[in-house]
């Protein structure tokens, strides 16, 4: 098992959309057990309404653990989907 702390960066929180590219990424470990732990609650990463309804804001603070096949890759690549700024991408103009 391994286990990061990430924080969200994204302004807007973890809303619909972080929370779909968060479970659909989640979909390509699927030998891996995925949960994460907040202040706000814990959870795993099988269901959108789940991640949306612990209300995570920008600042909160977040454990995601993995175990199983590919776990340092699943954690690593999860933990960093909930520090991505979903919301505001580079301007290129």
């Amino acid at each position: 098992m391994i286990e990061i702390q990430t924080m969200v960066e994204n302004e807007a929180g973890i809303h619909c959309r972080p929370s779909s590219e968060i479970l659909m990424k989640r979909q390509e470990f699927p030998n891996c057990e995925i949960t994460i732990s907040t202040e706000k609650g814990d959870g795993d990463l099988n269901s959108i309404l789940s991640l949306i309804s612990l209300g995570l804001a920008q600042g909160d603070k977040v454990t995601v653990k993995a175990d199983g096949e590919n776990e340092e890759l699943a954690c690593r690549t999860l933990a960093d989907l909930f520090a991505y700024h979903f919301d505001f991408p580079p301007n290129e103009g």
